[in-house]
């Protein structure tokens, strides 16, 4: 029971703004129905369930703590009752009181936990500066089917709360790292190519060498997405085999970074579909 703000809230609530408390603690916090619901559907690694005390837990809650004790994954995971205003502070909304919160292990930064199929699709997103558009390129990457997501760089943190909120539990489904620079992609390409993916890196950007709808994208590729302002690095610009452009009619010069991303995500899906269907 914590119904006061002692060291252990004091240290829930500096995950949702401190990213080097996160870091240190390996911890991030998850809120919502659906976030929390996929962490445990994905066996994702959960330190504490935090629940407001004193109140009745409507069928959801309920079931999904039935569901954690089943599986068995969370061998330590606490539960704890938490005063309901203290537990709307770290639900960061003034007007309701969350039903759970999770507390949340953060995953190691190893390429290897992206399973890269014959014909895979990754996505590096290069520097982004908004965590809500990493959670965003995150949901998307997830419902086009690609394997994985890097962010690259100097760059917003993904397990900020508006990261995984923006995500909508799809950062529990698409394995997501941080790498610090491209040499660091780059070298784990060149594993992937040395064990038969390989992998053909396409770049994204308003300049573009082709029309997206021009380039086969249905084999293994890695998808550059640049920084929201300045686009890709010259690094990756250096790296690319070839840049893909979205043509694009009105008076709009460009496309915010998620939404762009989304786009590819959706020709390189249909470009599969397509293709699948002519193989029957």
């Amino acid at each position: 029971m914590v119904s006061v703000r002692n060291a252990r809230f004091q240290q829930w609530r500096a995950l949702l703004d401190n990213r080097t408390k996160r870091q240190q603690l390996g911890e991030f916090v998850v809120h919502g129905v659906r976030p929390i619901t996929l962490a445990v559907e994905h066996d994702w690694p959960i330190h504490a369930l935090l629940r407001p005390a004193g109140v009745r837990l409507s069928g959801w809650a309920t079931g999904l703590l039935a569901e954690v004790a089943a599986r068995k994954v969370n061998a330590d995971l606490e539960h704890v009752e938490v005063a309901p205003d203290l537990l709307r502070e770290l639900g960061e909304k003034a007007d309701e009181t969350p039903e759970l919160i999770a507390i949340a292990q953060i995953p190691p930064d190893d390429p290897d936990r992206i399973e890269v199929p014959p014909d895979g699709l990754v996505v590096v997103f290069d520097r982004p500066a908004s965590p809500g558009n990493i959670g965003t390129l995150i949901r998307s990457a997830d419902a086009f089917g690609a394997c994985g997501v890097v962010v690259t760089g100097h760059a917003a943190d993904v397990y900020d709360p508006k990261a995984v909120r923006a995500s909508t539990g799809s950062l529990f489904a698409v394995p997501t790292i941080r790498l610090g620079s491209t040499r660091e992609v780059l070298d784990w390409v060149e594993r992937l190519r040395a064990n038969a993916v390989d992998l053909r890196i396409v770049g994204t950007d308003e300049t573009g060498s082709a029309d997206v709808d021009a380039i086969d994208l249905t084999g293994p590729n890695l998808l550059v997405v640049g920084n929201e302002t300045r686009g890709m690095s010259a690094a990756w610009r250096d790296a690319c085999d070839l840049t893909a452009r979205i043509p694009m009619g009105g008076t709009a010069s460009s496309l915010n970074a998620s939404v762009a991303a989304t786009v590819v995500f959706y020709e390189a899906a249909r470009q599969r579909r397509r293709g699948r269907r002519a193989s029957d």
